[in-house]
C-alpha cells in the first residue's frame, strides 16, 4: 500500500505496473515515462487517465545506474553497469520499436553510416554507443540544443548533437564529442547542462560556470588542453590531500563560502578546455565565465559526511519561448528563445534558487518542514518529496507469486485555475486578521497564474481566458490587501489594482466604510493608490457619492491633498457645497493658502457665485495667483480621453484676467508642467480656433515667452511663430481677435530680442496714411524684430512674399531685410524708386564705416543720372543730391572729390561744395 500525505496541488493518479522492481525511471516528454528494471528499460505511454499501456521495451548492457531523456532529439540515455564496468549509451528513434524482439541497430557515435545501410534506419531503434577514458558517473542533456553532458572523475565531456543527413526526407540523429572540460579539485555527483551553462555539484560544493564562444576566431582552435584561469587559492582554502591527517584524532572541515561572478574564480577550483570538434563545427566553445560557487559546512559531529549535510536535486531551469517544431521535432533547439535561467540545488532541510543570467543574485531560499529526499523544480512549482516523523516511508514485500509485479505511480497536479481557486478561499480565514498570512498566500496564488500565463503556447484558449480572469482577480485580491494592511509595502496596491483591471468606482466599492470606534481609519495603500489614480486623468467620472467619500477620506488622512484630489476630472461630480465646506476648515496656517483660495473660486465659478469668486481672487496678488496655479495646474488644464480640455476656470479668466491666465501658462511652462504644443494647443482649443487659426492670446503667450527668455525655448522656431503671425495679419489687413497684451513700445522697452526700429523707417511710413491701430502695432512689433539681435534674418525672406513691396509697410520690411543681409545697394535702389524722401535718412543710418563709400560710389551717381531724366521726383532728387555732396566734400579730398563728380555737370552747381573742399584743409 502506497499512502500519500500533503499534495494538495495534485488532483489524480496513473498507474504504471512493472513486472520488476524499478530502479530507475525519468519522464520522456508529454507522452511516456521509461522505467529501468534489471536489464531493461520499459517505456510506458502515459496520456489519458488510469492504467498505462506499455509501448516498447529495449534490453540493456547492464544495471542502469543514470538515466535521461531529452525531448531536443527525442533520445533516452543511460549509464549502465556490467561487471563491474560502466557503459554510455544512447537510444535513438526508440519509438520505432514496436516489440521487444524486433531488429536493433548498434553504431558507434560519429561513425557515418552506409548508404546501403542508411535506409533501414528509418524504421528501427538505433543504439549509439559513447566509450569514455573514465568511468561515466552522472549524465545531463540540454533541454533546449539536446546536446549531452558527462561527469566523469575531474572532467566533463560534452557530446553535441548533430544530424546525419541522409536524404530529403530523413536524417539519422548522432553526436560529436566537441569538449572536454578537466575541472580539479571538484568530483561531480550531479551535472546539468543548458545552451552553455553548466552546473557542477559534489557533495558539499556548487559550481556554475557558462562556457562562451567566439565565433570571429573560430577558426584558430586549439585542441589541445588549454589553462583558462590561474584560480587564486584563498588562505582558508586546503586541499584534498590535507583532509587525510595522519593523525585520527582530529578533523579539518573548510568554511562556508559563497562566491558571485568574477570573485568564484577565487575558489581553488581550476578549469581547462580541450577541444575535440572537428574544425568546421559551427558553435565553438573557448573560454568559461564563473558565474557561481557555492560551498558548505560538514556537520563536525562526525567524521564521515553524514546524509544531512549532502546536496542534491541539481538543476538548470530555463525559462524560454518556443516556436513552431517541424514534423520531426529537429529544428526545435533552434525555435526556441531563452528569456531566463535559474538554477536549484537542495540541502535536506533547505533549497536555494539563483538567477544566473545577466547577473548572478540569489532569488530565494526554501525551508522545507521535514527532512527532503529529491526536489524538483517547475516553472510554476517546487515540488519536494520529504519524510516526516511518521514513516510515511514504503515497506516493500516480496508479493505472492500469483500477483507478482510492481506500480509506479504517475501523480497529476490540478489545474492552476482550481488550485488558485482553492488558496484564494483558504485566504480568506486570514482576510479579517489583518495578517501577512493573507498576503503571502494570496503572492503564491497570483505567481502560480502568473507562471502558467507564461507558458501559454501549451494552453487552449477557453484555459488562457480564464487564467486571465484569475491573473486579474489575483491581482484585485492582491490590491485590496495592500491598502488595507499597515506595511511597508502598501504602495504596491496601486500597480496589483491597475493590473485587476478594476475602475476607481469598482475599488472604492470594495472599502469597508464602517467607523470603529467612533473614528474612521484609511490605510496608507488605498490612500496612495486613490491619489495617484486621481493624478492620471483618468476618463472616469466619480459618483456624487463616491466623490463625497473620497472628500471625507483625504480631509481625515491627507488634507494637504484635498485642493488637488477637489481639481481631478474623476471629481466633476462632488456636490460643490460640500468641497467648500471642506476647504474652509483648511483655511488655517501650515496649508497652502494660495491653492485653497483658487480651489475655492473654482468651486464658486461652478455655482455661478460671482461675488463669491471675485472676492477669493481679490485676497491675493497676481504674482501668488501665479503660483497656485503651478502648483496645481489641472485648475486651467485637464486632459480627457487624451485630449486638452480648458477648464470653466481658465474660460473665465480669458474674459476677465487674460493677462493672469497668459502668466500662469507661462509659469507651468518654466516649471515644466506643459509642454510647448500643449500650451499652443491649450489656447487655440480655449478660443475656439481650428489648428490653422492663431488666437491673438496665444501670440501674446509667443510674446511673453521672449519676453520670459525661457532656456527650454527654441528662439528661432519662436521667432517663426510670430513673423509668420504678423505677416499673414498685415498681409490679409486682419486685426486681432482680442485686444493684444503688449504693445510694440512694451515689447522694445522690456525685450531685448525687440530692437529700436531705424528712424528712417518713420519717414518711409509718413509717405503714406496708415489710420489702422491694429495695423501699425503688427508692422511696429514685426519691424521691431527684424531690428533685433537674435533674429535669423535669412530663414524668414522666403515668407515675405504674400507681404508686397507695393504697399509702404511691405516695402518698409523688405528693405530691413536686405539692409540685415548687407544688400544696401538694392535698398537704395528701391527707396530712390519709391521713397526719394527716406534716401538721406537711410543712409544717415545704415552706411557708415565700410559702408560710407557708398555716398559717392553709389548715391552720388544715381542721382545725378536720376535728375538727368527729370520727372515728376526731380525737385526730390536734387535736394537729396544737395544733401549728399555735403556730406561727399567733407568726406574726401578735393582730387577724390573732383573725380566723383559728373564730367557733364555744371560748373556753377558744384563749385560751393568744390571751394568747401578746398578750404576743409585751410580750416582744419
Amino acid at each position: 500500500m502506497v499512502q500519500l500525505y500533503n499534495l494538495h496541488p495534485f488532483g489524480s493518479q496513473q498507474v504504471v505496473p512493472c513486472k520488476l522492481e524499478p530502479e530507475r525511471f525519468c519522464g520522456g516528454g508529454r507522452d511516456a515515462l521509461f522505467v529501468a528494471a534489471g536489464c531493461k528499460v520499459e517505456a510506458f505511454a502515459v496520456a489519458g487517465q488510469g492504467l498505462c499501456q506499455p509501448r516498447c521495451a529495449f534490453s540493456t548492457l547492464g544495471r542502469v545506474l543514470r538515466l535521461a531523456y531529452s525531448e531536443a532529439g527525442d533520445y533516452l540515455v543511460a549509464i549502465e553497469e556490467k561487471n563491474k564496468a560502466t557503459f554510455l549509451r544512447a537510444y535513438v528513434n526508440w519509438r520505432s520499436k514496436r516489440t521487444e524482439n524486433s531488429r536493433v541497430c548498434i553504431r558507434m557515435v560519429g561513425h557515418d553510416v552506409e548508404p546501403p545501410f542508411s535506409e533501414t534506419f528509418r524504421d528501427q531503434m538505433s543504439i549509439v554507443e559513447m566509450p569514455l577514458s573514465e568511468a561515466p558517473l552522472c549524465i545531463s542533456c540540454c533541454p533546449v540544443k539536446g546536446d549531452l553532458l558527462v561527469g566523469c572523475t575531474n572532467k566533463l565531456v560534452l557530446f553535441s548533437l548533430k544530424y546525419q543527413i541522409i536524404n530529403e526526407e530523413f536524417s539519422i540523429l548522432d553526436f560529436e564529442r566537441s569538449l572536454i572540460i578537466h575541472i580539479d579539485n571538484i568530483t561531480p555527483v550531479e551535472i546539468s547542462f543548458c545552451i552553455g551553462y553548466v552546473a557542477v555539484m559534489s557533495d558539499l560544493e556548487v559550481l556554475i560556470l557558462k562556457l562562451e564562444s567566439d565565433p570571429k576566431n573560430g577558426e584558430s582552435v586549439n585542441h589541445h588542453p588549454r589553462k583558462i584561469n590561474n584560480p587564486v587559492k584563498l588562505s582558508e582554502d586546503i586541499s584534498n590531500e590535507t583532509l587525510q591527517l595522519e593523525s585520527d584524532d582530529f578533523v579539518i572541515c573548510q568554511k562556508p563560502m559563497e562566491l558571485l561572478g568574477e570573485k568564484s574564480k577565487q575558489s581553488g577550483i581550476s578549469v581547462t578546455l580541450e577541444s575535440t570538434g572537428l574544425a568546421d563545427e559551427k558553435i565553438k566553445y573557448f573560454h568559461v565565465q564563473h558565474l557561481l560557487y557555492r560551498r558548505f559546512a560538514p556537520d563536525i559531529s562526525s567524521c564521515v559526511l553524514s546524509d544531512d549535510i549532502k546536496l542534491h536535486s541539481l538543476q538548470l531551469l530555463p525559462i524560454y519561448q518556443t516556436g513552431f517544431l517541424t514534423s520531426e521535432r529537429k529544428n526545435s533547439s533552434q525555435e526556441k528563445e531563452l528569456l531566463s535561467l535559474f538554477c536549484f540545488f537542495s540541502l535536506p532541510h533547505v533549497g536555494y534558487l539563483y538567477m544566473v543570467v545577466k547577473s548572478v543574485e540569489l532569488m530565494s531560499v526554501y525551508q522545507y518542514p521535514e527532512k527532503s529526499q529529491q526536489a524538483v523544480l517547475t516553472p510554476q512549482f517546487l515540488h519536494v518529496i520529504t519524510s516526516s516523523g511518521k514513516g510515511t516511508s514504503v515497506n516493500l514485500k516480496t508479493p505472492p507469486v500469483a500477483e507478482a509485479g510492481w506500480n509506479l505511480y504517475i501523480v497529476n497536479t490540478i489545474s492552476p485555475v482550481q488550485l488558485y481557486k482553492e488558496m484564494v478561499d483558504y485566504s480568506n480565514t486570514y482576510k479579517t486578521a489583518k495578517t501577512q498570512g493573507c498576503i503571502h498566500l494570496l503572492s503564491e496564488a497570483h505567481l502560480l497564474v502568473r507562471a502558467a500565463l507564461m507558458d501559454a503556447s501549451q494552453l487552449e484558449p477557453g484555459e488562457k481566458a480564464e487564467l486571465l480572469e484569475a491573473f486579474k482577480e489575483s491581482c484585485g485580491h492582491l490590491g485590496d490587501c495592500y491598502s488595507r494592511l499597515d506595511t511597508q509595502y502598501s504602495h504596491l496596491a496601486l500597480p496589483y489594482y491597475k493590473m485587476s483591471g478594476l475602475s476607481m468606482a469598482e475599488v472604492l466599492a470594495r472599502v469597508d466604510w464602517a467607523v470603529e470606534d467612533g473614528l474612521q481609519k484609511y490605510e496608507r495603500g488605498l490612500i496612495f493608490y486613490i491619489n495617484h489614480s486621481l493624478y492620471e486623468n483618468l476618463d472616469e467620472e466619480l459618483s456624487e457619492e463616491l466623490a463625497a467619500k473620497v472628500v471625507q477620506m483625504f480631509y481625515v488622512a491627507e488634507p494637504k491633498q484635498l485642493p488637488h484630489i477637489l481639481c481631478s476630472p474623476s471629481m466633476k461630480n462632488i456636490d460643490t457645497l460640500t468641497a467648500i465646506s471642506y476647504l474652509r476648515k483648511l483655511d488655517t496656517p501650515g496649508f497652502s493658502s494660495v491653492l485653497v483660495t483658487l480651489t475655492k473660486a473654482a468651486m464658486a465659478l461652478k455655482m455661478r457665485d460671482l461675488d463669491m469668486h471675485r472676492n477669493e481672487m481679490k485676497s491675493h496678488s497676481e504674482m501668488k495667483l501665479v503660483c497656485g496655479f503651478i502648483l496645481e495646474p489641472r485648475l486651467l488644464i485637464q486632459q480627457r480621453k487624451g485630449q486638452i480640455v480648458p477648464t470653466e476656470f481658465a474660460v473665465h479668466l480669458k474674459e476677465t484676467q487674460p493677462g493672469l491666465l497668459v502668466a500662469s501658462v507661462l509659469g507651468l511652462q518654466k516649471n515644466n508642467k506643459i509642454g510647448i504644443e500643449e500650451a499652443d494647443s491649450f489656447f487655440k482649443v480655449l478660443c475656439g480656433k481650428d489648428e490653422d487659426t492663431i488666437p491673438q492670446l496665444l501670440v501674446d503667450f509667443w510674446e511673453a515667452q521672449l519676453v520670459a527668455c525661457l532656456p527650454d525655448v527654441v528662439l528661432q522656431e519662436l521667432f517663426f511663430k510670430l513673423t509668420s503671425q504678423y505677416i499673414w495679419r498685415l498681409s490679409k489687413r486682419q486685426p486681432p481677435d482680442t485686444t493684444p497684451l503688449r504693445t510694440s513700445e512694451d515689447l522694445i522697452n522690456t525685450c531685448s530680442h525687440y530692437g529700436l526700429i531705424s528712424p528712417w523707417v518713420n519717414v518711409l511710413l509718413s509717405s503714406e496714411s496708415l489710420a489702422d491701430k491694429n495695423y501699425m502695432e503688427d508692422l511696429s512689433k514685426l519691424q521691431s524684430l527684424i531690428c533685433g539681435p537674435s533674429f535669423d534674418i535669412a530663414s524668414i525672406i522666403p515668407f515675405l512674399e504674400p507681404l508686397s513691396e507695393d504697399t509702404v509697410a511691405g516695402l518698409s520690411v523688405h528693405v530691413l531685410c536686405h539692409t540685415r543681409l548687407e544688400e544696401y545697394e538694392r535698398c537704395i535702389d528701391r527707396l530712390l524708386e519709391r521713397c526719394p524722401e527716406a534716401v538721406i535718412p537711410y543712409a544717415n543710418h545704415e552706411l557708415k564705416e565700410e559702408n560710407r563709400t557708398l555716398w559717392w560710389k553709389k548715391l552720388l551717381p544715381e542721382l545725378c543720372q536720376r535728375i538727368k531724366c527729370g520727372g515728376e521726383k526731380y525737385q526730390l532728387y536734387l535736394s537729396s543730391l544737395k544733401e549728399i555732396l555735403s556730406v561727399v566734400a567733407v568726406e574726401l579730398q578735393l582730387r577724390d572729390f573732383l573725380n566723383v563728380l559728373p564730367e557733364d555737370g555744371t560748373a556753377a552747381f558744384f563749385l560751393p561744395y568744390l571751394l568747401y573742399c578746398s578750404r576743409k584743409k585751410s580750416l582744419t
